[in-house]
């Protein structure tokens, strides 16, 4: 889980779409509209994360995923090399627009300090919320995937380095108390966000409430950074 940028001196509903209207045929001696790469792979990812969401990975075959994207299975492989691949490119899509969630929270966000950590983290539950089958189906494939685990310990790596970096602000400017290392202080919590979420998610118990999962967050990385004490803005 990313921290928010160091403060300055001065972090599940779904709606329903209309269904789309049937295709009309096409008119005679007009040819039909060619469905462009770009849609056939988002077709692909849209069913992989939606069949994710009541069957493992394992469990998936790649002609699960070109019948539901409406494709033969030699095009599927025109996209993507292994259904390993779809949940890659899943995961690398889930990381961004949690990144780019996490910027418009800072944005926003009043200059107190507690307020930016809680909207840092809050932008990566609720990133990690609106996509949980496949948070859940990267944290299965990480034990057999090598590719998902360096994937993953690349993400991890950035979220803890910029963590540090925050920490040693607060630090620097006095705000928080010079403890542990600070990198060590980000791996923890970094860590501890990841497996506190997966519990939630996945039902697993015991675990956080949902409604309560961020504020459990919120309260253990400021008693962490700041000691207990309350971080002055």
């Amino acid at each position: 889980m990313s921290a928010p940028s160091a403060p300055s001196a001065s972090s599940d509903g779904t709606t329903e779409s209309a269904p789309l209207p049937s295709p009309s045929p096409p008119a005679r001696g007009r040819r039909a509209p060619r469905v462009s790469g770009d849609e056939r792979e988002r077709a692909i990812l849209a069913t992989a994360e939606e069949l994710l969401q009541t069957r493992a990975l394992h469990e998936i075959s790649v002609d699960d995923l070109a019948k539901g994207a409406g494709i033969s299975r030699p095009t599927f492989y025109f996209y993507f090399g292994s259904k390993e691949a779809v949940l890659l490119t899943l995961l690398d899509r889930m990381v961004e627009e949690a990144n780019v969630l996490r910027v418009a929270a800072l944005a926003a966000a009043p200059p107190e300090p507690a307020a930016r950590w809680r909207a840092a983290i809050a932008a990566f539950h609720d990133a990690f919320a609106a996509h949980r089958a496949v948070a859940l189906a990267a944290a299965g494939a990480r034990a057999s995937s090598p590719d998902v685990r360096d994937l993953w310990a690349r993400v991890m790596e950035g979220w803890v380095q910029e963590t540090t970096d925050a920490i040693e602000a607060e630090r620097a400017r006095g705000a928080a108390p010079d403890t542990v290392p600070a990198r060590h202080l980000a791996v923890t919590l970094n860590w501890m966000n990841e497996r506190v979420l997966h519990t939630t998610f996945a039902g697993e118990s015991p675990a956080v409430p949902a409604a309560q999962v961020v504020d459990a967050l919120v309260a253990t990385w400021l008693g962490a950074i700041y000691a207990g004490a309350v971080p002055p803005a």
